[in-house]
């Protein structure tokens, strides 16, 4: 799983952009203030930052120059709302990867991340399989044997997730911890709905079942 770290003094914006890209597969990281983004950075590197330029205490500028100095090859898209060529400009010298201007699209800012992510991390792009099953993280793409899947966000979550432990009982308590976050505060019978789905999807040509219930357990991948 792909971790992105926002470093916003908005919170709106963050909380959006946490919901958002957790909906879409990611761990995300958030921090208020410059200072707070790079000891979260050096806690866990992320894959992909996404910067705000103005800031209470070290400016967006500053963070990023401190964040290339320490990762030179870690992409960073500034998010902001400065939107004069000179300041595009500044934030292109200064080492930005991509530059987008508040108010924003969610979709394309995810669009953008992804691109990056290909782009930056060739060598994440590991297909994951079991039995007849292919799930490509990059493109966000699943297939079973020739026929392709659609999945919703959180559909593809959680497989990617069974997928990275097969023949593993996963609790319930696990699932929802690494699919919904740890502050989920909706219904904790939400993880049987998503493996019905996800049964219903997988299953629909009457192939072999693939997710299992482990009575008072949890949920498995394995094959029959």
């Amino acid at each position: 799983m792909e971790h992105l770290l926002v470093i916003d003094d908005d919170p709106a914006v963050t909380s959006l952009l946490r919901r958002g890209f957790s909906y879409e597969g990611f761990s995300v990281a958030t921090a208020a203030r410059g200072e707070a983004g790079l000891t979260s950075a050096k806690e866990e590197t992320p894959d992909l930052v996404i910067l705000d330029m103005m800031m209470p205490g070290i400016g967006g500028l500053e963070v990023l120059k401190r964040l290339k100095a320490s990762y030179p090859k870690l992409p960073v898209i500034l998010l902001t709302a400065k939107d004069a060529t000179v300041d595009q400009v500044q934030g292109f010298e200064s080492g930005a990867d991509d530059y987008v201007v508040k108010p924003f699209t969610f979709e394309i800012l995810l669009a953008r991340v992804r691109v990056l992510l290909r782009r930056h991390h060739p060598e994440k792009s590991v297909l994951l399989k079991f039995a007849d099953l292919v799930l490509d993280a990059n493109e966000h793409q699943v297939h079973r044997s020739k026929r392709q899947i659609a999945l919703t966000g959180l559909e593809f979550k959680l497989l990617q997730l069974f997928l990275e432990h097969p023949r593993q009982v996963l609790s319930k308590d696990v699932l929802l911890d690494k699919v919904w976050g740890y502050d989920f505060g909706g219904n904790a019978n939400v993880v049987e709905v998503y493996v019905m789905q996800l049964r219903q999807k997988l299953e629909e040509k009457s192939e072999p079942r693939l997710i299992h219930t482990v009575r008072g357990a949890g949920y498995i991948l394995k094959e029959e």
